[in-house]
């Protein structure tokens, strides 16, 4: 199926590592030219290296600190003069997650809620509004929004008030930019192996004296097909949103953690 995204260009932010990375990978083997946005130069020089190795299109570091309204500003002007046009945009940045157990009510702070706020929601809204105008001018555009599936489930304070923030904020830009032929889709990864994941399953397995294959067992046992999807996996689903073939979703959120047990969304 061919996605007409050959020619495109693409910001993704978060873009040097896991998801992000897969997501601009899968962006440029369909034909996309991509901006990867992130805070540490030498990953984001990195992959851009690989990528464009990989897949021949233009990919573009842009070392930018979504937490800042200056650096946003800044890394959107500089893919506007490099490329003239953004057709697509993927707000993945964020405060890992995920990694270790989550605080409790008592031990959530003001300062670690704005943390995550500021990066997660505000910066996806930093990101969103520098490219909304380009967007609007073009009569076309995309917007994809990483959440994750803490927004559907409790066990975790911080991490489901900034995904439903996204999802909120997904669904705010869809009714605001649609009419202008720009349109946004929330998509909620769950549990996802990238190039932390070893690390991670390493350090429960010691933690719990546990062999490592068990952790992995377990974590893999909270979707339902048994399996950790993989950051690819989700990337091939984002690559598709971000085309033309997915114009019939709009303002809607796609799960792709490999299915949630006992829960209907409608």
């Amino acid at each position: 199926m061919d996605l007409y995204l050959t020619g495109h260009v693409a910001i993704v932010t978060g873009g040097s590592r896991g998801i992000g990375k897969a997501i601009a990978r899968g962006l440029a083997l369909e034909g996309v030219d991509v901006v990867i946005v992130g805070r540490d130069g030498g990953a984001l020089e990195a992959t851009a290296r690989e990528i464009a190795s990989e897949t021949g299109r233009s990919i573009l570091p842009s070392i930018a600190d979504t937490g800042d309204d200056s650096a946003v500003k800044a890394m959107v002007a500089s893919a506007l003069a490099r490329f003239g046009r953004i057709d697509i945009l993927v707000n993945c940045a964020a405060r890992p997650a995920g990694q270790a157990k989550p605080p409790a009510l008592a031990d959530v702070t003001a300062e670690a809620l704005w943390a995550d706020v500021n990066v997660k929601v505000m910066g996806y809204i930093r990101v969103a509004r520098e490219v909304a105008p380009s967007m609007i001018a073009a009569g076309r555009g995309r917007i994809i929004n990483i959440s994750g599936l803490a927004a559907r489930s409790t066990g975790s304070i911080i991490g489901s008030i900034r995904n439903v923030g996204v999802s909120a904020l997904t669904k705010n830009l869809a009714d605001e930019l649609g009419p202008h032929g720009v349109t946004a889709v929330c998509v909620h990864p769950g549990l996802t192996r990238t190039e932390k994941t070893p690390g991670v399953v390493r350090q429960r397995a010691q933690a719990e004296d546990k062999p490592e294959a068990e952790i992995e067992g377990q974590m893999a046992g909270g979707n339902l097909i048994g399996k950790l999807i993989t950051a690819e996996e989700v990337a091939d689903v984002v690559t598709f949103l971000a085309s033309p073939r997915s114009m019939a979703i709009n303002g809607d959120a796609v799960a792709a953690g490999g299915g949630t047990r006992g829960a209907i969304y409608y």
